[in-house]
């Protein structure tokens, strides 16, 4: 079996870091976005809620 030679991408900031603590354990999440994309964060979740929506998915909400 040969090696593949990795793409050399270039390096670039995460463009959203979230850092969980769970006792002793720290769970670090790095997000990218497409660069070049037009829909914003709005435009996405909007589009999360109509399909949910048009799937018949209700909430539950624990009180």
């Amino acid at each position: 079996m040969t090696d593949t030679p990795k793409k050399s991408a270039t390096a670039r900031r995460p463009d959203c870091v979230t850092e969980v603590r769970r006792g002793n354990t720290v769970l670090v999440v790095s997000g990218y976005f497409k660069q070049d994309t037009t829909a914003t964060a709005a435009d996405k979740m909007m589009k999360v809620l109509e399909a949910e929506s048009a799937a018949g998915h209700k909430p539950i909400y624990n009180l």
